[in-house]
């Protein structure tokens, strides 16, 4: 219940509030949010099957946030940020999609 009251107060603070990115973030925020998905769909798959820990997702999060981020970064050094995000975009998607069929095979049996 926590979690989701939580998750009702970031949503209308996001909302009253308004919050900007800064211009040179900007580029990374879409990606660090396809990473924490691909984190948060790997932890309901996990929870499913029984296997899920506190450590190694609060681990795979962060590690999946700043590794998604530094190859967007080390891509826009070189002048192939906008190629590099796609394909992590497309390697992330590839990985929720993954999970999100074990998670319906689980819950549907299907």
């Amino acid at each position: 219940m926590i979690p989701v009251i939580g998750l009702i107060l970031g949503i209308l603070l996001g909302l009253v509030l308004e919050p900007s990115v800064p211009q040179g973030l900007q580029p990374y925020l879409p990606i660090a949010i396809v990473a924490a998905m691909d984190a948060l769909f790997g932890a309901f798959r996990a929870y499913l099957e029984g296997t899920f820990t506190d450590r190694v997702f609060v681990v795979s999060f962060i590690s999946n946030v700043l590794i998604a981020a530094a190859i967007v970064f080390v891509g826009d050094q070189i002048g192939v940020g906008s190629q590099l995000s796609t394909g992590v975009v497309v390697v992330l998607g590839i990985r929720i999609f993954t999970n999100v069929a074990a998670i319906r095979r689980a819950l549907f049996r299907a």
